[in-house]
């Protein structure tokens, strides 16, 4: 066997397990994710449930709103991003019993159900849309 392919071959298996490394680590957060709390239900449910809740309360500006702030998300995201957002706007809305889900909901709750390493994107993209985020410092810390 020449060495070439004998490198080649080494390389191969050092890049197909970490691929599965990778691909192990995201499916067992999403495992975590799925597994019942306490109350019988998991994040997963509690955010179906939120979203259920609230969809007659969104009107269609703030539909294109959370749109817009989710278009940083790379396409591959979106979808989970987006739903993970909707169900703490959804939460905070069923907290505070509001009627309609306003701009302020929209933005609290986008900025608690982002990682905080993410928050210098949601920054950018509030000051892009005009938003005054001052109300909103204390959720940044």
């Amino acid at each position: 066997m020449s060495t070439w392919f004998m490198w080649f071959i080494v390389f191969w298996t050092i890049f197909l397990v970490t691929v599965m490394f990778i691909g192990g680590y995201f499916m067992f957060r999403k495992f975590l994710k799925k597994l019942p709390k306490e109350d019988g239900m998991s994040i997963l449910d509690w955010q179906d449930h939120y979203i259920k809740e609230t969809i007659q309360l969104w009107p269609d500006d703030m539909k294109q709103l959370l749109e817009e702030l989710v278009s940083p998300v790379p396409e591959l995201f979106r979808d989970v991003a987006r739903q993970k957002i909707a169900g703490k706007i959804g939460e905070l809305a069923i907290e505070e019993k509001a009627g309609v889900i306003t701009e302020e909901l929209v933005v609290r709750g986008y900025i608690l159900a982002t990682p905080k390493r993410d928050h210098k994107f949601l920054l950018k993209k509030l000051h892009e849309k005009q938003i005054d985020v001052s109300p909103y410092q204390a959720l940044f810390k």
